[in-house]
Formats: structure tokens, sequence, C-alpha cells
């Protein structure tokens, strides 16, 4: 059984929650941030705007 959790990353630009998406799912941050940026781009901002701050609420944040 896998013991991870889905968390906000200390690695961060603002909230942290890409880095924890990408340590999650063991990818690079930098890429998951970029495909993060054009998929929000692409789809007029808004929605990954508000995707962001719901995930940021609803993520631990991480351990220090």
């Amino acid at each position: 059984m896998d013991p991870r959790k889905l968390k906000r990353s200390s690695d961060r630009y603002l909230g942290g929650v890409l880095g924890g998406i990408a340590e999650y799912f063991e990818w690079r941050p930098a890429i998951v941030r970029i495909g993060y940026v054009i998929l929000s781009f692409f789809s007029a901002a808004f929605p990954g705007i508000i995707v962001y701050i719901v995930l940021w609420i609803v993520m631990e944040p991480p351990e220090e």
C-alpha cells in the first residue's frame, strides 16, 4: 500500500500546489507548472485560477 499523501510542496512559487502534485506523481515540477499555465491560458485562465485556489485550500500544508 502506498502511504503517500497529496500535500502542498515546500518547493513552491505561489502556494506549492503544483509542486505538491509533481511530488505526488514523481514528475518534474517545472513540467507540471508549464503544463498548468498552458492549460489555464487555453481555458481563458479563469477556471485555472479557481481550481488552483480550491486545491490550495483542500491540500494539506507541507511539513516544515
